[in-house]
């Protein structure tokens, strides 16, 4: 048996890149599949966005990008690189036919280019949009706070919608993420860029079911021993949990170096479908669960998926579910990957 396994239910991002196309009114919708599609598999993510009505792909660097050229069904896929790239880097996309984010640097001959504007983030962009030019195909920015703040939000759409009234229409106006997307309508212009929405999380930390989402990633593992701690007696390094009474424990084989982060001690799993809290120091290579009884080696553990939300753990941990999703190992050797069409 495997220590854990990781299942990718394309259909669920298939349905979700559908959800968010009607939720955009007309836009476009371009997949965000950057980090390696957030942790669910770059190039299985992107054929399903695609399947799903996506329009585009955009990742975070050049050789993220290369890596989606490289299979042969994304061969053909428009490609959006929206960090920066050095020289070597714009060699390499102009012979992959990728597009290029530019906020700053002269802009190069021969690369179709999207131009950044700052409209609140403090981050990447231009102050002002430059001359057009027959490179420039698209204009773009980034919304800072649209999963928490309407009033900012707003004022950058007005801001975009100000900087770029003048444009040739042929140009690409495009500034909504997943939150923008879900909440904002004016926000969506000619396109959208859905990241943490597509893989069924929702950018707000609630439950995805809410705005129609499906969570696409199942993790699960197995109870590889079960033990009776006695009071006094504790599990873990540091003895975090010491047992006040006899108290049953299941051993499972993961831990941070799988995904399963130190700070989610206190986190709900399920053993054998019941809600069970993880308890003690999480180690690099196994968890605790409390039980309430005895139950059998082998009996099936859900780490992630069937009501157990990426947005519960990111809440006992005090993070954000991208960062509990980018930070799993699901390519790893220790695990296995298993691809539900």
């Amino acid at each position: 048996m495997e220590r854990s396994s990781f299942t990718l239910d394309l259909g669920a991002i298939r349905r979700n890149a559908e959800t968010l196309l009607r939720v955009a009114g007309g836009a476009e919708l371009w997949a965000v599949v950057k980090a390696n599609g957030y942790g669910h598999g770059a190039p299985d993510v992107a054929r399903a966005a695609l399947r799903g009505g996506a329009s585009a792909l955009c990742v975070a660097t050049v050789d993220e990008a290369l890596e989606l050229r490289a299979v042969p069904a994304l061969d053909d896929a428009r490609v959006i690189v929206m960090g920066p790239a050095n020289d070597r880097e714009l060699r390499q996309a102009s012979s992959a036919r990728l597009e290029l984010v530019f906020s700053g640097r002269p802009i190069p001959d021969g690369i179709p280019v999207h131009l950044k504007i700052d409209t609140g983030m403090g981050r990447w962009g231009l102050s002002e949009l430059p001359a057009p030019s027959r490179s420039i195909v698209g204009v773009m920015s980034h919304l800072a706070a649209a999963e928490s703040d309407a009033d900012f939000t707003s004022l950058q759409i007005e801001r975009f919608r100000g900087a770029t009234a003048d444009l040739d229409d042929a140009l690409v106006r495009h500034l909504a993420n997943s939150a923008g997307t879900l909440r904002y309508p004016p926000a969506s212009f000619d396109a959208v860029r859905c990241g943490i929405a597509l893989y069924g999380i929702s950018p707000f930390g609630s439950d995805p079911a809410f705005d129609g989402l499906e969570p696409a990633l199942l993790w699960e593992s197995y109870v590889a021993l079960a033990k009776r701690l006695e009071p006094g007696d504790s599990t873990g390094y540091g003895r975090r949990y010491v047992a006040d009474e006899p108290t049953w424990i299941g051993v499972v084989p993961v831990g941070y170096a799988d995904g399963f982060r130190r700070d989610l001690t206190g986190t709900e799993v399920l053993v054998d479908g019941e809600r069970r809290r993880v308890v003690g120091t999480v180690s690099m290579d196994a968890i605790a669960v409390e039980l309430d009884r005895e139950v059998a080696v082998d009996t099936p553990v859900t780490l992630l998926g069937d009501g157990i939300l990426i947005e519960e753990h990111a809440r006992v941990a005090g993070t954000i579910g991208y960062e509990i999703a980018t930070g799993l190992e699901t390519s790893s050797t220790r695990a296995q990957r298993v691809i539900k069409e």
